[in-house]
């Protein structure tokens, strides 16, 4: 009995002492990396599945009360991979010509499949003119609800999202997320600082989908609500969760709380007296992806 009394008593102080850790991790990380009160310049490059949080982080901010934020310049290229807005010609690529000026704080960038040289191309050049330049990488929801990394892409295939084990998509979700990890992780070792970061949209989305089939997503009924085709382009409340993923790595800062946006206030596909509670699971679900990921730079 004394034995068992002592494991049960060693037991407990290890989840009390991991308990602690944890904390005193999350603290260090908020020193290290407060929020951000200041507007930013911001450059987007990427394509369907990406470049609309640009517009709709414009409104974040204001709505967050950051003055001066500011959306640089934006690279839209439908399909595309991060290589393709890089080897933009040089007197029409903007994202070269306003990094080398250091005129970007954050560039935004939106691979599909890997490798993609775009990424370590821009992210070396960004460093390069501007030492305090953040770029972030958008792990995003999986197209056709399953990780096969082939081009071209199977943008015609036939997909029920309703009929999707979510279990097998949280499954391939995740081993997209330690593919692009991998990557983060690497490049953050070359330049020596925490410069990349990871923006955990498709975590973030898997969240939505559980909550949609647990009947506690209010005003979405089913997954294929979410998307506009079998592809997975998104509508607006997918499209809305990723730029709250955005705003929360990009300045920090907890979206939960602010009022329902635009997009949001005019989408018909969610009655009026359900946007309220929509946007706050949006946003919950925003920040605990972003909060939970080691490479997203934020702590909660």
């Amino acid at each position: 009995m004394r034995c068992l009394s002592l494991k049960i008593g060693l037991a407990l102080a290890l989840i009390v002492g991991l308990g602690c850790a944890r904390a005193a991790h999350a603290k260090d990380e908020a020193k290290l990396n407060p929020p951000i009160e200041k507007g930013l310049r911001v450059f987007t490059a990427g394509h369907s599945f990406h470049v609309f949080v640009s517009p709709i982080l414009n409104g974040l901010a204001k709505d967050a009360g950051i003055e001066n934020h500011m959306m640089a310049g934006l690279s839209r290229i439908g399909g595309s991979r991060v290589i393709q807005h890089w080897d933009v010609v040089d007197d029409k690529n903007d994202a070269k010509r306003m990094l080398k000026a250091g005129e970007v704080d954050v560039l935004t960038l939106s691979p599909i499949w890997f490798p993609d040289e775009g990424i370590e191309n821009f992210v070396r050049l960004g460093a390069k003119h501007n030492p305090e330049l953040r770029i972030t990488v958008q792990e995003y929801w999986l197209p056709n609800d399953e990780y096969v990394p082939v081009y071209p892409l199977q943008t015609k295939k036939k997909v029920d999202h309703n009929a999707t084990k979510l279990a097998d998509l949280k499954a391939a979700q995740a081993k997209y997320d330690a593919d692009l990890s991998a990557i983060v992780t690497k490049l953050n070792q070359e330049l020596g600082r925490r410069a990349v970061l990871l923006v955990p949209v498709g975590q973030a989305a898997i969240g939505l989908r559980e909550k949609i089939a647990a009947g506690e997503a209010p005003g979405l009924k089913t997954q294929e609500e979410l998307f506009r085709d079998s592809w997975g382009h998104a509508t607006t409340p997918l499209q809305l969760l990723s730029a709250y993923c955005h705003f929360a790595v990009i300045y920090r800062k907890s979206p939960v709380g602010l009022p329902v946006p635009l997009p949001l206030r005019n989408y018909a596909g969610v009655k009026e007296p359900e946007k309220a509670a929509l946007n706050r699971l949006l946003q919950e679900l925003a920040w605990d992806a972003v909060v939970s990921h080691p490479l997203a730079g934020v702590a909660k």
